[in-house]
């Protein structure tokens, strides 16, 4: 059950406006899902959204140095900080923001954790060495703060009472965030940046510097595919939390997370299906499955309500 909390006026339904058109122009798989879901849901995940590619954008612009990024992060941090005690404010995705977190009983400190997730590559120096992970664990520890936290801030506005769900929300973010990493290997690390843990290239006996100074285009080699292999059915494995956690689930915005954990999974069934080349292209959900699986989302939102 929502807040209900008293309107700001036209300066709250702009806000959230605002981040709709935000989302439905930067959320290529995430926007999908939040059309299936209630309006109210809708506008409160949306602004989370919104929020959450602020900091990103922020943090990942690299035509200043780590050290202005990090000084304008703070400067943002501590303008969203002011904001949520009551501190009036013309940023529209705080305004939006603010209203969603109080509605849906959003932990502020789930907001701290999301952004120290897209600060953590800010952190390191810039020394020329390139960005790794050097366990699982190490990952497993990124992942959580970048997905499993926005994870823990979607089912509350999904609707859940059974705390089993956080755990299982936790686990849906890591497997989507494995499919994040899979997709963009040969993205990354011209970025310098390699996000498959260094102990499972030794394990594979794949050298760092063959990801990080290839071929464009240049196919895996065996040993790569096998190590993108391994990567891929640890996220399976992770999957099924996603599976698991749909009963806990508020009736009307299963349909939502449906499509989300559809398309993010068709995702990396691709990667999968095309035996783990993340070199010669960038894998994709076509238009024409997203919809697909969108329109089932609507069907069973549809039915949800009648059913109610």
């Amino acid at each position: 059950m929502t807040q209900e909390l008293p309107s700001n006026g036209p300066t709250l339904s702009h806000s959230y406006a605002v981040c709709r058109e935000i989302a439905r122009r930067e959320a290529k798989n995430f926007y999908y899902a939040f059309i299936a879901l209630p309006p109210a849901r809708r506008n409160a995940i949306c602004a989370i959204y919104a929020f959450m590619r602020k900091a990103d954008d922020l943090s990942d612009d690299e035509s200043i140095s780590r050290q202005e990024r990090r000084n304008r992060l703070n400067v943002w941090i501590s303008d969203w900080r002011s904001a949520i005690q009551g501190a009036p404010t013309s940023d529209l995705v705080f305004i939006a923001v603010r209203d969603a977190t109080a509605r849906f009983a959003i932990p502020l400190s789930l907001l701290d954790e999301l952004v120290a997730g897209v600060t953590m590559d800010l952190d390191r120096t810039e020394s020329g060495e390139p960005d790794t992970y050097a366990t699982f664990a190490d990952l497993y520890g990124y992942c959580y703060l970048v997905a499993s936290v926005v994870g823990l801030v979607c089912i509350r506005i999904f609707g859940y009472t059974d705390m089993r769900a956080e755990k299982l929300a936790e686990e849906t973010g890591i497997a989507f965030q494995l499919t994040n990493i899979l997709r963009d290997v040969a993205e990354d690390a011209e970025r310098n940046r390699v996000y498959l843990p260094i102990e499972d290239l030794k394990k594979h006996d794949v050298a760092l510097q063959s990801l990080l100074h290839r071929a464009q285009g240049k196919p895996p080699s065996e040993n790569e595919r096998a190590l993108l292999k391994e990567i891929a059915e640890r996220a399976e494995k992770f999957y099924r939390s996603a599976e698991q956690l749909m009963p806990y689930i508020d009736a009307e915005s299963r349909p939502a997370l449906r499509v989300l954990v559809d398309i993010y999974h068709a995702l990396l069934k691709r990667i999968e299906a095309a035996d783990y080349d993340v070199f010669s292209h960038r894998a994709s959900v076509p238009l024409w499955q997203k919809l697909r699986i969108l329109m089932i989302g609507l069907a069973r939102m549809t039915l949800a309500r009648l059913f109610a």
